[in-house]
């Protein structure tokens, strides 16, 4: 079969391998699509510590079940989830799955999506890690609701709900899944904001935000449209520093940051304004990653119609092509890139 292989950063190779065997407690899938995203461009330009190479990339995953186990028989389609946690430590067992100290993921430490057929390691089954896609959702969608999860996850923490008004800074496909599940949630308006005009404006006629705003610094320009009050949520999509500074400019009174894009490890620090944050009464939170929980939630809300996501897969490409894939991502010209092996 075909595999896409990181071996170092700046060598990704796609290359022939011996289909996979499942063991005791294992399923062997088809995989049928693996969307790409961010994290795989990171990878190949820096490596990642969790990966030793030579390892298989992709961790948004959809296949067919070929050797199943329990209650997963030959046929049946899945959407696999990308992090694992251990299910047995404190937080796991405190309901805390997205920040078990002894996580893995799929793509990082087990072989992952990019590649024909692929084995679902025991510990993901054990942890409820795999989820039968509904009737009516398509591989690729299903593929999908991996990121969603994790959008899920954050908006969550950041406690998005009716009326509020939400900003979303960043308008990739993570930026693009936080405006669609805003609405879902009862967003009374929602903004997006990107430094990329052309990227904003593909993902503006996709999500139809209440505002598109354009620019190095949106502030001024989220007070005018919140009749100066800022508002209710601030969600940074987007791996800027400068971004969560200004976040607390344009946030209401008592609203809400969410630095839902992780920073730079080169560059992790930034200046925030204490006292805006004790004298507003403000609330910052991070987001990292996803429960299976949130896996068989996104897919529930995909398949119900109320989060859509087919529209922003932009971009279909054959197994042969995921560099090319992943380079569409790095140049921002695509909202959602799927592999179909």
């Amino acid at each position: 079969m075909k595999v896409a292989r990181f071996h170092a950063p700046g060598d990704i190779r796609v290359e022939d391998a011996p289909e996979p065997v499942a063991g005791p407690g294992e399923l062997l899938i088809r995989v049928r699509n693996c969307s790409t995203c961010g994290t795989d461009a990171k990878i190949l330009k820096f490596g990642h510590h969790h990966i030793r190479p030579p390892r298989v990339m992709g961790h948004e995953i959809a296949g067919e079940v070929v050797t199943g186990t329990g209650a997963f028989e030959p046929g049946d389609r899945v959407q696999v989830i990308a992090a694992i946690p251990c299910g047995e430590c404190g937080e796991c067992k405190r309901g805390r799955m997205t920040v078990c100290p002894n996580q893995e993921s799929m793509g990082y430490h087990y072989d992952g999506g990019f590649a024909e057929y692929m084995v679902v390691p025991a510990k993901v089954l054990a942890v409820d890690g795999v989820n039968r896609i509904p009737a009516g959702v398509g591989f690729a969608e299903a593929s999908v609701a991996e990121p969603l999860a994790c959008v899920l996850n954050g908006q969550e923490l950041a406690r998005v709900g009716p009326g509020d008004d939400v900003v979303v800074i960043g308008s990739g496909p993570i930026g693009c899944l936080h405006v669609r599940l805003a609405r879902a949630r009862g967003a009374r308006r929602v903004i997006l904001a990107d430094l990329n005009p052309d990227r904003l404006e593909m993902a503006a006629v996709l999500v139809n935000p209440d505002a598109a705003l354009h620019g190095d610094d949106v502030t001024e320009a989220v007070l005018k449209l919140t009749e100066g009050r800022g508002a209710d949520v601030v969600i940074t999509a987007a791996a800027s520093g400068v971004a969560q500074e200004q976040a607390l400019g344009m946030v209401a009174r008592q609203g809400r940051i969410s630095f839902f894009g992780g920073l730079p490890k080169d560059n992790p620090i930034i200046r925030l304004d204490s006292n805006l944050v004790h004298y507003r009464e403000l609330t910052i939170v991070g987001a990292n990653g996803s429960s299976p929980a949130h896996n068989k939630q996104a897919l529930e809300l995909i398949a119900s119609g109320a989060v859509p996501v087919a529209d922003l897969i932009t971009h279909r490409l054959p197994l042969t092509d995921v560099l090319e894939g992943i380079d569409i991502v790095m140049r921002g010209e695509a909202i959602k890139v799927t592999v179909e092996p």
